[in-house]
């Protein structure tokens, strides 16, 4: 209280901590400072920051060809002969189920995040069109970091963030990754990443090349979306 009367009183309670260590030498750590603060109901206003990028809620939509919605996660993996985790990033079309690109890496920060989506926006030709896919993502650090959004406004493409605890608006790359689980992750015990790697780039392959899907006339994903440019099969809508 004798340094909150002083010259000391502009201090929140991480700088009050130091001058209680400096002047009376007190072992003492922020946590305790911030308690006895706020007993005494001395704690600074907490600033109120503005964020740049305001979260957009992923909304119920209805799709009616590729390119329209894509949804990025992240699914993680276990090296057992290295005892670490690998992680998947992975863009997925809503409409046609491809796996359009992905990140496989020991780490994943935002600026993978960042690639990925340049890379897909790249794939399907869709970076300098005037129409372009909206990207569905969940709540993690990779998705909400500066550079992701960053990103997004620079390839102007709309960012939407499903609400804490629903999974179920993700619901296709969520499917994905119970396949993947399923048929690649259980059935391999990985013992390098390098082991890792070529196995699950190989099911991508796998699954985007051959795998029969059974939303999709029982064609795999690639084959499905050439059809349906040439009009072999009927298109459909999908509604989520």
């Amino acid at each position: 209280m004798e340094l909150m009367a002083g010259e000391e009183s502009a201090y929140g309670y991480r700088k009050l901590r130091i001058c209680l260590q400096r002047k009376h030498q007190l072992i003492i750590n922020k946590k305790k400072t911030y308690r006895l603060c706020k007993e005494l109901d001395i704690l600074m206003p907490q600033r109120q920051t503005k964020p740049r990028y305001p979260r957009r809620i992923a909304r119920n939509r209805t799709i009616h060809r590729s390119n329209e919605l894509w949804e990025l996660d992240i699914k993680y993996g276990y090296i057992a002969g290295e005892d670490r985790f690998f992680y998947l990033m992975a863009v997925l079309d809503v409409y046609d189920r491809s796996v359009i690109d992905y990140h496989i890496g020991l780490n994943c920060e935002g600026k993978h995040a960042a690639q990925t989506l340049q890379r897909a926006l790249w794939k399907r030709k869709v970076y300098q069109t005037e129409k372009k896919p909206v990207i569905r993502t969940d709540n993690g650090p990779q998705f909400i970091s500066r550079i992701f959004e960053e990103t997004c406004e620079h390839c102007q493409v709309e960012h939407e963030r499903i609400p804490p605890k629903t999974p179920n608006l993700n619901a296709h790359i969520e499917s994905f990754h119970a396949s993947l689980e399923r048929d690649c992750y259980q059935k391999h015990e990985f013992t390098t990443y390098h082991d890792a790697y070529q196995i699950v780039t190989e099911y991508i392959d796998f699954y985007n090349q051959r795998r029969i899907h059974g939303s999709l006339y029982d064609l795999p994903p690639a084959t499905f979306r050439r059809q349906v440019a040439a009009r072999q099969v009927p298109s459909f809508t999908v509604t989520l």
